[in-house]
């Protein structure tokens, strides 16, 4: 046995003390960049920021409201330009593009909240529902990341269980944090309602990416199916090379 290069351990298996240094910086930087990482944040907080800041200052939907929109568009104009990837940025900028729309439609600041509250629940519930029946969402989300893609539900039960604790992690914290703030919605006025969830944007989503790494980390590494399927279309047409030179 070559002393270079530790064999992996078997799906589901305790990995080494190297392997599991190794797997806790390789989770982590997946992790950072799945979910956007210090920029990422910035731009999914700024545009919101800036709406209750306006709104607090005078009041004005309408303008609170159409320099979110621009700030969020803005930063994706930015981001293509640099030439970066503008996947969070565009998520960003459709979310804010929503409640903007509900903002003017209604008139009412609260309708720039609105949308984002019902999909966060909406995500706490989906989250809580695909772990609880065995089949957890952040596994379809991270899989492609970790070049895993779905084998972890079939061939690697220690990242299926892994993926449970997680997914049911998101679950339970989205609903907890809205479960903050839609009595706010209700009886709260617009500018408390606002401030309290920027001031609850970044705390439970970074509680929910910490728990993810925790299980992650100690966790079996995944199952690199691409470069499983890389190394089977090598052998085959290996074999063919040799079979048409035999020919």
């Amino acid at each position: 046995m070559s002393l270079d290069k530790p064999t992996n351990p078997e799906p589901g298996g305790e990995p080494s003390a190297d392997q599991s240094a190794d797997q806790k910086a390789v989770t982590q930087a997946a992790l950072f960049d799945a979910f956007g990482g210090v920029r990422g944040t910035v731009e999914t907080m700024l545009p919101g920021l800036l709406f209750v800041m306006i709104y607090t200052v005078n009041k004005d939907v309408k303008m609170s409201a159409i320099a979110a929109g621009a700030v969020a568009v803005l930063l994706v104009i930015v981001r293509l330009l640099r030439k970066d990837t503008v996947k969070h940025a565009f998520s960003g900028v459709f979310g804010v593009g929503v409640g903007v729309a509900f903002a003017l439609f209604t008139g009412s600041a609260k309708g720039f909240y609105l949308p984002g509250m019902i999909y966060g629940v909406g995500l706490g519930v989906a989250f809580t529902v695909s772990a609880l029946v065995g089949f957890p969402l952040l596994g379809v989300i991270l899989g492609p990341v970790f070049k895993e893609n779905l084998s972890w539900r079939t061939r690697n039960p220690g990242r299926k269980k892994a993926y449970t604790k997680a997914s049911l992690a998101w679950g339970l914290i989205f609903l907890a944090k809205y479960a903050i703030l839609f009595p706010l919605y209700w009886w709260g006025d617009a500018t408390q309602l606002g401030w309290v969830l920027i001031a609850l944007k970044l705390p439970p989503m970074v509680l929910a990416v910490y728990f993810t790494w925790v299980f992650l980390a100690k966790a079996p590494p995944p199952i690199d199916v691409i470069a499983e399927w890389e190394a089977k279309e090598a052998a085959e047409e290996a074999r063919k090379a040799a079979s048409h030179r035999k020919a």
